[in-house]
């Protein structure tokens, strides 16, 4: 780990791992390890509400991978950043299995995507910012959405579904899914911080295959629901994010040849960075094994991208394209980072 400064004084970075499990807080200037956060098995997603200044943590399985576990989970961790300290777990039974975490601040919501259950099929859970309660369920009519986001405004979601041939549209005033977005086996999702483009990774990852189409970026019209564009990838595309000054980010996968598991086969990892205003791509960077999150700084100066594989986060400076920083995270098994936090400070 170098210690080239690069976020703002008092700044953090919070670093899920998936066997830690844990949540590490990093100082995002020097990138020192400051704290390591036991929380409950097999943590997968965070998301940051500046507001409380608390860290909801999603828990997804008791053990084990996506269609390879051994029991979901139903609980959201909720931490204070402050104190770094876990002030209350949610738990949201009869739903299980929490992936994506979005935030509504102006409304005071928080969005959880959850897989199907016996009764009803997957979903968005709706939960009070302020007292944690159960607002209620939106239907995504898919098995099981993983990602979730939505625009600027609070007024439409998107659902990416992994097992479904569709992107979830989901009315967030109306609380009701609208419409489905053809798209085959869906990854990564973000919205522009302008609103009105999605973008979606397909096709879904899987490792014991060939991609089962043209890897690539589907960019969405958010004031049609309509694809109008695919970026084309030279990898299959994980995450994406965009970040306050528009630029889009991909976590590409790279895979060679194994013979042995097929996580073997895969290769360090790329960040690759579009432009903001023509979506032309600009660079790339070297990252971590299986890049399965990325988040900027605030101020979209800086790119954070984890690798599950390598259990690490490569800290990325987006005007140069040029990486500052390796960040090693502890783990028990083959899954180590996961999910991103970039905390600002009080008095940033």
């Amino acid at each position: 780990m170098t210690s080239t400064p690069a976020g703002s004084p008092g700044d953090l970075l919070a670093v899920v791992s998936q066997t830690g499990p844990t949540v590490t807080f990093f100082d995002a200037a020097t990138h020192e390890r400051l704290e390591v956060l036991p929380v409950p098995p097999q943590p997968h997603e965070l998301c940051y509400d500046p507001d409380h200044r608390l860290l909801y943590c999603a828990s997804t399985y008791r053990s084990g991978f996506y269609h390879a576990h051994q029991g979901r989970s139903h609980q959201i961790t909720v931490i204070d950043v402050d104190t770094r300290s876990i002030v209350e777990t949610v738990d949201t039974a009869p739903d299980h299995a929490p992936h994506g975490l979005a935030l509504d601040r102006a409304r005071g919501r928080l969005y959880a995507s959850v897989e199907a259950t016996d009764t009803e099929p997957g979903g968005v859970l709706v939960l009070d910012t302020r007292t944690h309660t159960r607002l209620g369920r939106i239907s995504t009519m898919a098995p099981g959405p993983h990602w979730f986001a939505l625009t600027p405004d609070g007024r439409y979601g998107y659902a990416t579904n992994k097992e479904a041939p569709f992107v979830s549209v989901v009315d967030l005033v109306r609380d009701e899914c609208i419409g489905r977005i053809p798209v085959t086996g869906s990854e990564g999702l973000t919205v522009a911080p302008d609103g009105r483009h999605a973008y979606v990774a397909a096709p879904k990852a899987d490792f014991t295959a060939p991609p089962s189409g043209p890897t690539g970026i589907h960019v969405i019209d958010t004031a049609t629901h309509e694809i109008i564009r695919t970026l084309p990838t030279k990898g299959q595309v994980m995450p994406v994010h965009a970040t306050s000054t528009g630029l889009l980010l991909a976590g590409e996968l790279r895979s060679g040849t194994a013979s042995g598991a097929p996580m073997d086969s895969q290769l360090p990892g790329v960040l690759t960075v579009f432009a903001a205003d023509t979506l032309a791509p600009l660079g790339e960077v070297e990252v971590g094994r299986l890049p399965l999150t990325v988040t900027s700084s605030p101020d979209g100066r800086l790119g954070y991208v984890s690798a599950n594989l390598s259990s690490t986060v490569t800290v990325v400076d987006l005007t140069t394209l040029s990486p500052l920083a390796t960040l090693e995270v502890d783990r028990t098994d083959i899954s180590g980072a996961h999910g991103l936090a970039y905390i600002e400070s009080p008095q940033n």
